[in-house]
């Protein structure tokens, strides 16, 4: 761990070649990530899963992967179950908000079930943005409701299916995505929102959330708090708000360094990112040259970030609590009547 950069980083396809294998030992990054590229067989999956930790000799080095259900779901059938996204957990028994929680803990449960089957440790879920209706859809259904409320009980259920089953939440995107008029993957979204609206609505479920491991930025300024840097980048909305106000302490890492909504090159993105305040930068897709390049602008890991860092690995449980999966997911496909069955 001690020895361990401030990044997250992915690779190119669904091998490591011998220049990428080469890269990971040298750089020795915290943890890699996992896409649709990266993905064809449960076997094949399970051997890069196994090929990544060697290269940094950490057998619990965290791997993640965005496996929310829905229209984000890296593993999809026929390999790995059909999952909804967010809002059909939401929707599924207004009368009796119970039972929708059960489902939603059910089915996070079941993710992590297929996710430590093939090494991967670490989901980028729950997504507990609120969203606008006037706002950008890049969020849309992904969102569990329409509340602070709803967000963030059935978030919380989310999180902890993940972590009965061994893998390690993120919540994101912290402090709130859910009012940005614009898709940070394409350009920076800019909230006028004033503090008391953001605090009580956006904010809301990430401070109700804020015991949990992980948590993953926004790019996304709001002017209330800072006119000029997204929140990613800015000293003040992580320290006066993420660490402060929302009393979040875990491991906060970057969304993803090559999303337009940040400018400059990538060195220079790495070091805003830690120099702000968060712990590790996330760098999603593989490209050699943009990697090279963020890993000048990133050294080895705080002492801050270590200690969270430590702190993360220790939530993850050495037993996962019982599944019988095919109980367990005829139980979860008869709950939406058989709409993600398959």
């Amino acid at each position: 761990m001690s020895t361990s950069t401030a990044a997250i980083l992915g690779c190119a396809g669904t091998v490591l070649s011998a220049e990428e294998a080469a890269f990971f030992r040298d750089v020795r990054p915290w943890g890699f990530i996992l896409f649709k590229r990266n993905i064809e067989t449960p076997d094949q999956v399970r051997k890069l899963t196994s090929a990544l930790r060697e290269t940094v000799g950490r057998p619990d080095a965290p791997i993640l992967i965005d496996q929310e259900g829905g229209r984000v779901a890296r593993l999809q059938p026929p390999h790995w179950g059909k999952y909804p996204p967010g809002r059909a957990y939401g929707e599924l028994v207004a009368n009796d908000p119970l039972v929708a929680r059960e489902i939603t803990r059910l089915g996070a449960r079941l993710i992590a079930h297929d996710l430590t089957s093939l090494g991967i440790n670490v989901d980028c879920v729950p997504v507990l943005d609120v969203p606008d209706p006037k706002g950008h859809e890049i969020i849309g259904d992904r969102a569990y409701g329409d509340t602070p409320e709803q967000v963030a009980t059935l978030g919380r259920a989310a999180a902890e299916g993940l972590l009965a089953g061994g893998v390690l939440p993120i919540i994101k995107h912290i402090p709130g995505h859910g009012r940005a008029m614009a898709d940070s993957h394409l350009e920076l979204p800019v909230v006028k929102a004033k503090l008391a609206e953001l605090e009580a609505r956006d904010f809301a479920p990430f401070r109700v959330l804020s015991d949990m491991p992980m948590a993953m930025t926004a790019h996304v300024v709001y002017t209330a708090i800072d006119r000029r840097r997204p929140a990613t980048t800015s000293k003040k909305a992580i320290k006066q708000v993420i660490r402060g106000s929302l009393g979040f302490d875990g491991l906060l890492m970057s969304d993803d360094l090559s999303m337009k909504a940040l400018s400059g090159d990538f060195k220079q993105r790495a070091k805003d990112s830690l120099s702000a305040g968060c712990d590790v930068v996330l760098h999603c897709n593989g490209d050699m040259d943009e990697m090279k390049a963020v890993m000048a602008g990133v050294g080895k890991m705080s002492k801050e970030a270590r200690r969270r860092a430590q702190a993360v690995m220790g939530r993850l449980v050495k037993v996962p609590e019982p599944l019988d999966v095919a109980e367990a997911r005829a139980r979860f496909d008869a709950a939406f009547d058989g709409r993600y069955a398959g």
